[in-house]
């Protein structure tokens, strides 16, 4: 069966958008329209024919509601099969249901609301709205269903197309949206209680529940994921939360691909983690250059002299407005794969668009770190942990040295300790002045990140001696600051908690280091 004639229509939907313009296109093509509660009376008030379902079925609802479309009328009518059921329905007083329009009760919503109790939850809980949705998805081989007013404008048009009739493609394509949002909605419903330990703890759910449910929703294909022999796909939440780079808007440029998407999430992390105007500049994951300043101008400029080389092919991130200035800047000096920002000027976009090829992301409130879970797949399993939205507890940051750090030097340790939480373990980070002068990433020995971050400034004429230096975990033995000194680095943030932080410590007394712990590390592999 190709084609199918819409004749009837049964709709009950929570989120009445876009009901009245669906409704007015249905009654055109002379459907005749069941519904129930408050979008029958929805109808009624909005002057169109409508008949009650338990008009239909012959039998009331009751329970306050509970049970009016779990009825063999309403379920036979939608999995009816077009020349195998016909004379049992005829049997029965069953009429066939072409069209299911079903949104269902706002339970994710409802249980995001701060005050909502365990009753109010399992009130949200629909029971009927699924149930249908399943039978007509079942059925899509004669049966249309619809699960949201996003997909009102789609059906309308197959209508008018099919003058009055849907083909099998379409019905199809509804009908596997419709069980995508039945998975969706019987996770979010088992999330909410798998959180739960008892009843009695319903107000304080346990961190990670005992089964985890999630769903994506797939944004595209990619052309190739890593490396070109890999595919790859690129999926969002159904809902990004604000400040997250799968909200972000692409002005321009070439099609993300997936090392762009992970290299600019990186890029976002780091930058939201700054106030003033801050460049974040990330290649293969790793910032390599970071800086603040007055503008975002200055802050571009400074970051880009850290490592020059390092930055070309490079993303950029900026935690306030791209204006003209800025992106020619960026063009005249230097090529680069992603500029990600709060926000882009028309001005800076002209600039930009000369380079076609820039990728521009608009990643607006990206002050707002998202919240919820870091995964990580492994081979048969998956790894679960809280987002690392700390960067230290201000009660908990305490100087262990004989000199303590100036003030000077306490705001460059707090600069390059939100950077070290960005680079990749072991970590090592130079810096100066609200600048990066050195980042040493990703190695075996913290020593060698050390000395790799000393390289890095000394290829680009940069001044080691006086400058602050952070390592995202302790420090195990002494040589790590030894060679600090010799560089001559003058004070030092790290977490302390290394079985020889009293030799650590001697050695930054020593060399008249200042040193100051976090007690919290930030490893990130």
């Amino acid at each position: 069966m190709q084609t199918v004639s819409i004749k009837t229509a049964l709709i009950s939907v929570s989120d009445k958008t876009g009901l009245v313009t669906l409704v007015e296109s249905l009654a055109a093509n002379g459907v005749k329209i069941l519904s129930t509660g408050g979008t029958y009376r929805a109808i009624v008030e909005a002057g169109f024919e409508v008949t009650e379902v338990a008009d239909h079925t012959g039998f009331p609802e009751m329970m306050e509601g509970r049970v009016k479309t779990l009825h063999p009328v309403i379920h036979g009518g939608l999995l009816g099969r077009s020349g195998l059921d016909e004379d049992i329905m005829s049997t029965h007083g069953i009429s066939a249901i072409d069209l299911l329009v079903v949104n269902l009760y706002p339970f994710e919503s409802v249980v995001q609301q701060p005050n909502c109790q365990l009753p109010e939850a399992i009130e949200n809980i629909d029971i009927g709205g699924p149930a249908m949705i399943r039978s007509a998805a079942k059925n899509f081989d004669r049966v249309t269903v619809v699960t949201s007013p996003e997909a009102y404008t789609p059906l309308i048009e197959a209508l008018k197309a099919g003058g009055g009739s849907v083909d099998r493609e379409f019905r199809f394509a509804c009908a596997k949206q419709a069980f995508g949002r039945i998975a969706e909605y019987d996770a979010a419903i088992s999330n909410y209680l798998m959180a739960r330990q008892t009843e009695a703890d319903a107000q304080t759910p346990i961190e990670f529940p005992e089964v985890l449910s999630e769903q994506w929703v797939k944004i595209e294909d990619m052309r190739y994921g890593e490396n070109p022999h890999q595919q790859a796909a690129y999926y969002q939440e159904r809902y990004p939360q604000p400040g997250s780079l799968a909200g972000a808007k692409q002005l321009q440029g070439k099609a993300m691909s997936f090392n762009n998407v992970a290299d600019a999430d990186a890029a976002l992390d780091c930058v939201r983690g700054f106030t003033a105007p801050t460049c974040v500049i990330v290649k293969h994951a790793n910032p390599c250059g970071v800086a603040t300043a007055d503008n975002h101008v200055t802050a571009y400029d400074r970051a880009f002299a850290t490592d020059p080389t390092s930055a070309f092919g490079g993303i950029l991130a900026f935690n306030g407005e791209v204006d003209q200035a800025l992106a020619q800047r960026i063009v005249d000096r230097q090529f680069v794969e992603v500029i990600v920002a709060e926000a882009v000027s028309q001005e800076a976009q002209v600039v930009l668009a000369t380079k076609k090829n820039i990728r521009v992301l608009v990643v607006e409130k990206m002050a707002n770190p998202a919240s919820g879970y870091d995964t990580k797949r492994i081979s048969g399993g998956l790894l679960v942990q809280s987002k690392d939205l700390t960067l230290y507890e201000p009660d908990a940051l305490r100087t262990v040295s004989q000199r303590a750090p100036t003030p000077a030097e306490h705001e460059d340790l707090l600069f390059a300790w939100k950077v070290a939480k960005s680079v990749k373990s072991n970590a090592i980070v130079y810096a100066r002045d609200g600048q990066t002068i050195g980042v040493g990433a990703g190695q075996m020995s913290r020593v060698y990140s050390a000395k790799i971050a000393g390289i890095k400034a000394a290829d680009e004429s940069l001044v080691v001696a006086g400058s602050v230096m952070a390592s995202d975990a302790f420090f195990p033995f002494r040589d790590g600051i030894d060679a600090a000194a010799a560089a001559g680095i003058s004070a030092v943030i790290q977490p302390g908690g290394s079985v020889r932080d009293d030799e650590v410590i001697q050695a930054a007394d020593e060399a008249g280091m200042a040193m100051v712990f976090t007690q919290m590390r930030h490893f990130k592999h």
